[in-house]
């Protein structure tokens, strides 16, 4: 295992980073702000008014994996449960048996090849549901959109994988904005992506890891096994995305839990058989200590706490399941780091929050990768 000091050396020698980084997964994380302007202008271009011009539809349909999973996580959390428009996020290769004419899918995905991605659309013009195409521009995906007449936000080659959320999340938000389903000051593109510009200041590689945010969680992260708390449905999906990368980067497991509803599994794992042991006790197996201890990861949003589990058991809110998981970590000794937290009054936008949760938490899979060599070890 990687020790915390090698690791920080590794994380504050830009030449060592650039040595492990075959893909640019770095430069990629760090130009998301300049992804979401490139994709909102894409988006205007594939004029979206071929399916929003209609109305309002019945129910939008997500089909994506992975980040286009995720990307239809956030807009189904955004809208809430009480969005006059069904959201459902599936990862093709079919659609749902209800999808009809009076409903709208979006096939998300970063290459727009493969069945999932070109079977779903082929079927939704063979339904009469309105089409909405993101992926590569010489793809598949784009030829079924093209034969379809639909728009197609055509992404430019240079997107590197693991790092395409924001050019599938971006027209799905737009789509929403034209569609009246969330306000333009809500999927302001420009907030977003100067939230992001900022976050990859802060966290860039150039920054020492004892004032960097993400080299701080990644360095926190060495030797843990991360176990995800996520305040309400929204920032359960990015604590979604958070496991995702660990696991796909960095090759390091996560388990994550949206509370209020996953509030007792959260605290029987904080309390568990991998709790730690009483130093005191002299007699213990040291055979028995993990090699890696638990560590309390919380995604915060205030937004959520006052209504989210609204009639289910106590605690009721995501805000009272997120102190009683605190307090079952602290009684069990188990270390606490917060994900980018900002969400005292007056702070940012929803959205302008989570681009910052979610860029340091992506800063961090990829400096914890690069520390262990994992990208390098996978080939790139």
């Amino acid at each position: 295992m990687t020790v915390p000091e090698f690791a920080e050396e590794v994380l504050d020698d830009l030449d060592l980073l650039r040595a492990r980084d075959p893909r640019g997964l770095l430069p990629a994380v760090a130009g998301a702000g300049a992804q979401v302007r490139e994709t909102a202008r894409l988006t205007a271009e594939a004029d979206l008014s071929r399916v929003t011009g209609g109305g309002r539809p019945r129910g939008l349909v997500v089909v994506g994996r992975r980040e286009g999973a995720v990307a239809g996580s956030v807009l189904r959390a955004l809208l809430g449960p009480s969005s006059p428009v069904t959201v459902d996020v599936v990862p093709g290769p079919t659609l749902p048996v209800w999808t009809g004419p009076s409903d709208i899918a979006v096939v998300t995905t970063r290459t727009g090849a493969g069945s999932y991605a070109v079977g779903p659309a082929y079927e939704a013009a063979r339904r009469g549901v309105s089409l909405v195409g993101i992926g590569a521009e010489d793809s598949p995906l784009r030829a079924a959109c093209s034969t379809a007449r639909a728009p197609y936000v055509a992404l430019p080659a240079s997107r590197v994988r693991h790092t395409t959320l924001w050019s599938l999340l971006t027209p799905l938000l737009l789509l929403a904005r034209d569609l009246g389903l969330l306000a333009a000051d809500v999927a302001d593109a420009e907030a977003i992506a100067a939230a992001l510009d900022e976050t990859a200041v802060e966290c860039g590689p150039a920054r020492e890891s004892f004032v960097n945010p993400a080299k701080t969680l990644a360095l926190e992260l060495l030797d843990a096994l991360p176990v995800i708390a996520a305040e309400g449905p929204l920032a359960g999906a990015a604590a979604a995305r958070v496991a995702d990368q660990l696991a796909t980067l960095a090759g390091l497991p996560a388990s994550a839990f949206r509370l209020p509803d996953q509030r007792v599994a959260a605290c029987a794992v904080l309390g568990g058989p991998l709790a730690p042991r009483d130093p005191d006790d002299f007699f213990r197996d040291r055979a028995d200590d993990p090699g890696r201890r638990l560590r309390l990861l919380t995604v915060r949003d205030t937004d959520a706490a006052g209504h989210d589990g609204a009639g289910e058991r106590e605690p009721r809110s995501a805000a009272a399941a997120m102190d009683e998981v605190l307090r079952s970590a602290a009684a069990h000794d188990i270390p606490v780091s917060e994900l980018a937290g900002d969400g005292a009054p007056g702070g940012p936008g929803r959205l302008p929050r989570l681009a910052r949760q979610l860029a340091v938490a992506d800063f961090a899979a990829v400096y914890l990768a690069l520390a262990l060599d994992n990208e390098r070890a996978l080939g790139g």
